[in-house]
């Protein structure tokens, strides 16, 4: 029927924690740090029942269910579940775009029975790990996903793009991929509350608020109309580190202290993708939430921890933040691959 596949892990970091810890199933867990400033990574289903989600403050989400169950995030944990998982997934189909550790696109157009092919996917993919899948199937990108979410967990739903506008008319726009929270509160202000109505508006209503792109974008993405095309390799233009602090920071040693070991991450990170990079970057929270980044190009890739450090540094004490910091991180783009990058070695650094 359609071409197009979304594969989403039904709360994967929650439950691979609860694979290493069974005997927390059933129960309300939040895979969260335990900082004042901690967030909600992802949460059980069962604690979700509570009103918990994603990027939520942990202290309200503590407050909305005091029994719940603070796990801390184990991102090794993940990285190694996810391999797991799109190994099985690219064994089934040829051509497969990863969009994160939990989810990825999947082109059906060559299988001769696309949704058996899928129910046996998810099938071995529970045999196999443990964890349970949910699949949408549309003819475009925006049709298949927003039907993965639609019956989640463990949801199978195959939609036309004419039935996806039927069954989410009276959903709000913000149910469609791309249109943002704040995008949903200026149609809000246009008194555009549902898919429907965004689907109906004039284009050049949505013009004259939104622009020559975007206006045309979102009545496109309320209709359900989106590309079928995947890209199979996602080429990342970045990678950073970023750590936000359970209190403000205003000791400059200390702040240079976190740089460098997020340096140190960041660039062992690299070393491991073959990977290395010319643009340098930091990026600083202040106590009033002024957020400011400062980059420079050096001379050569690197993945040089003393390197990229020091780059991260000088930039770091020539911005000399005024107030406390919040959050501080650092960044590498700018990335070359290949020979040439794997036999780049020490560099200097331009004057």
């Amino acid at each position: 029927m359609a071409p197009i596949a979304h594969l989403d892990i039904d709360a994967f970091y929650a439950s691979v924690e609860l694979l290493r810890r069974p005997e927390l199933r059933g129960l309300p867990v939040i895979v969260s740090g335990s900082g004042p400033r901690a967030v909600v990574t992802t949460a059980s289903y069962e604690a979700r029942r509570f009103g918990i989600g994603s990027a939520m403050p942990t202290s309200r989400a503590r407050r909305l269910c005091p029994d719940a169950i603070l796990v801390p995030p184990d991102f090794d944990a993940y990285r190694a579940a996810s391999r797991g998982v799109m190994a099985l997934v690219r064994r089934a189909v040829e051509r497969v775009e990863v969009v994160g550790l939990d989810e990825a696109y999947l082109d059906l157009v060559d299988l001769v029975a696309p949704r058996a092919a899928m129910r046996r996917l998810v099938s071995d993919i529970q045999d196999a790990t443990g964890l349970d899948c949910s699949i949408g199937i549309g003819p475009n990108r925006i049709v298949a996903k927003v039907a993965s979410d639609a019956e989640k967990p463990r949801g199978f739903v195959c939609l036309t793009r004419e039935q996806a506008c039927q069954r989410f008319a009276d959903h709000p726009p913000g149910l469609v991929p791309g249109i943002g929270p704040k995008t949903a509160a200026r149609l809000e202000q246009m008194g555009i509350t549902t898919l429907r109505a965004l689907a109906a508006t004039p284009v050049d209503v949505l013009v004259a608020r939104f622009g020559a792109n975007h206006g045309p974008d979102l009545r496109r993405r309320a209709r359900f109309e989106a590309s079928a095309r995947l890209t199979p390799v996602r080429t990342a233009h970045s990678e950073s580190r970023e750590t936000t602090f359970d209190y403000d920071i205003s000791d400059a040693a200390r702040l240079e202290e976190i740089l460098t070991d997020l340096a140190r991450q960041l660039c062992e990170r690299l070393a491991r993708q073959e990977r290395r990079g010319r643009n340098v970057a930091i990026k600083v929270r202040l106590s009033d939430f002024t957020t400011v980044t400062r980059a420079r190009m050096i001379a050569e890739a690197t993945n040089d921890p003393a390197v990229v450090s020091g780059v991260a540094l000088e930039l770091l004490r020539e911005y000399a933040p005024a107030r406390p910091v919040r959050l501080l991180g650092v960044r590498v783009a700018s990335f070359e691959r290949g020979e040439a990058a794997r036999d780049a070695g020490q560099l200097a650094l331009p004057l």
